[in-house]
């Protein structure tokens, strides 16, 4: 990530998405005042992708038995979300607004200054995914998924999606500080040092690091509303009863 007003809106677009997601998750269902309340419907399998486009390869439903991840699960976890198409626009939107801002100015101008920038915005997307869902979370025996709880209060719901970035599941289904997130996203931060040459001081790496984190933390509260945005989005009334067709007999009202 690139340290100035570049990470802050970045953070500020991930902030505005994820209470977003918590103000239309509120919205009342189309049952009208007086009406019966429609019945939960089953949890579906979670959507590979939020919106279509943003990868959702580590989302699970917490009302699904537990079952831990190989190690080789965990880095195709990573791996898709570091390499699926949608990471290449992703990179390439805010490399654009990188070079409006002329984040990093020894990258210069230019297609040339463009290039570099994309290249350091994707490589902060494809280390820190590598870092905190493959190989640490391997390393430490952590569970990178993030489990859905669908359940409870709005509030309860976005704190409990918020604050996932320190907690998370070993591999025995036990729950224990999230190591593998803050270690991971510190290692990511601290390779980024080899490609932003203007923004390798401690106070800078530090507001990288928090950066990540509360971007992690916000992604989270999206996985978990997304479901129910959908379903608001997405919504099909009941079609009402066809009548019965000339010459179907009828039974009689007992």
């Amino acid at each position: 990530m690139i340290v100035g007003s570049g990470s802050f809106r970045r953070c500020a677009l991930a902030l505005v998405l994820a209470f977003s997601a918590v103000a239309v998750a509120q919205q009342p269902g189309g049952n009208g005042a007086g009406s019966p309340p429609t019945p939960a419907p089953a949890e579906a399998p979670p959507d590979k992708r939020i919106l279509g486009v943003l990868p959702n390869y580590r989302t699970a439903n917490s009302d699904v038995p537990f079952k831990p991840l190989t190690a080789e699960e965990k880095f195709s976890i990573a791996a898709k979300d570091s390499f699926d198409w949608p990471i290449i626009p992703l990179s390439g939107a805010f490399a654009g607004l990188y070079q409006l801002e002329d984040s990093n100015p020894s990258f210069g101008q230019g297609l040339k200054g463009y290039a570099k920038r994309f290249a350091a915005a994707y490589g902060d997307q494809a280390i820190g995914n590598l870092m905190t869902e493959g190989l640490w979370p391997a390393l430490l025996h952590d569970d990178p998924r993030y489990f859905r709880r669908g359940t409870g209060s709005k509030k309860s719901r976005a704190w409990y999606a918020a604050t996932r970035i320190f907690v998370t599941r070993r591999d025995d289904g036990n729950w224990r500080f999230n190591y593998s997130e803050v270690i991971g996203n510190s290692v990511a931060t601290a390779i980024s040092n080899a490609y932003y040459p203007e923004s390798r001081t401690v106070t800078d790496n530090v507001v990288k690091l928090a950066t990540q984190l509360g971007t992690d933390s916000f992604s989270q509260v999206l996985k978990e509303f997304w479901p129910d945005i959908k379903r608001k989005l997405v919504h099909h009334p009941a079609k009402p009863a066809s009548p019965p067709q000339a010459g179907t007999a009828v039974a009689p009202v007992k």
